[in-house]
């Protein structure tokens, strides 16, 4: 039963170092990005989706036109 009270404050205590390393990092700039935003406009955008909805009857006529080119060969 004592290995278990141990164990749990060793955790704690580890737990409290990630959080103590974690905010000295934040406090001292290790998360700012400056370089990013500066070439941010040289990356290109991702293409833009098409504004119109797809329409299952054409495809299914698509089909049905090679389906019948095929038969007839």
């Amino acid at each position: 039963m004592e290995v278990i009270f141990l164990l749990i404050l060793i955790s704690l205590a580890v737990a409290a170092g990630f959080l103590l390393a974690y905010l000295w990092a934040m406090r001292s700039g290790q998360y700012d990005d400056d370089y990013t935003p500066a070439v941010r406009i040289l990356f290109d955008d991702e293409p833009a989706k098409s504004l119109l909805p797809d329409t299952e009857g054409e495809k299914s006529e698509e089909s049905d036109s090679t389906a019948r080119a095929v038969a007839t060969r």
